[in-house]
């Protein structure tokens, strides 16, 4: 009798397994903290706009110095109706006196935005990204290349709004100066409004002519600030609002996600 042993059958070909590596994610065009403090720092800003008016209409005259009132002749009159019956302002009538509200939310919003910026400044520092996305390019400090940037801007072309990944020149030092001179500016000249704090810090009003002088440079800087403002709205629209605010939110274009 033969006996048959069935062997097990040869193993085939050892399948080759491919790795393949998932792509990696792209970096964020806007890091976390950015975009965080980005609309916080909205936020604060509005506040402070709404309730900033609301104050300015308690006496809507600047002056220069320590003090001011309604008997001196004013720095700058802004040609708007009182919230008081005692400020001279050409209108027959005056507007409601809502300054509790209004203060009480100028101040919270200042502490929001003075927390936040700092936040903001730290954080940047710490991971180089002033250094990466807002210092301008050696090509782009000259003085010529500045003029040139200005003037693609007041002619809206396409090279103006760069793209979605980065900023221009001219943006770059726009940024540079919102964050470091105007809106510093803004919160301590605020401060030098504040009795409590001028009373540890005396210098703080001091060094700017007086608390008149501080209410009205507060004004100007909020100025220069809303009209920023306007023109990096306007950008945005131009340059296109979804590919521009996405980012903001999200942190990676469109493309990307």
């Amino acid at each position: 009798m033969i006996l048959t042993v069935a062997l097990p059958e040869p193993p085939g070909p050892i399948s080759q397994v491919s790795h393949t590596n998932e792509s990696a994610a792209p970096a964020p065009r806007h890091p976390r903290f950015v975009r965080i403090t980005h609309w916080l720092t909205t936020i604060a800003f509005f506040a402070l706009l709404l309730s900033g008016g609301e104050v300015l209409l308690s006496h809507p005259r600047f002056y220069w110095g320590e003090v001011g009132n309604a008997n001196m002749t004013p720095l700058l009159v802004i040609p708007v109706p009182s919230s008081r019956s005692t400020i001279p302002t050409g209108y027959s009538f005056n507007l409601p006196d809502q300054n509790g509200w209004s203060r009480s939310l100028h101040f919270q919003a200042a502490w929001l935005l003075l927390f936040v910026g700092l936040a903001y400044v730290l954080a940047g520092m710490r991971s180089g990204h002033f250094r990466r996305n807002l210092v301008p390019s050696p090509s782009d400090r000259s003085l010529g290349a500045l003029r040139h940037a200005i003037a693609e801007h007041l002619r809206f072309a396409a090279t103006a709004v760069g793209d979605a990944s980065s900023y221009n020149g001219l943006q770059r030092l726009s940024y540079l100066v919102v964050v470091f001179v105007l809106f510093p500016l803004i919160i301590w000249t605020g401060l030098a409004m504040a009795p409590g704090f001028t009373a540890v810090f005396s210098p703080a009003v001091s060094l700017l002519g007086g608390q008149q002088s501080a209410r009205t440079l507060h004004f100007v800087v909020t100025i220069a600030l809303v009209l920023f403002t306007l023109v990096h709205l306007m950008m945005i629209v131009l340059a296109g609002f979804r590919a521009r605010v996405l980012p903001m939110i999200a942190g990676t274009t469109e493309e990307n996600r």
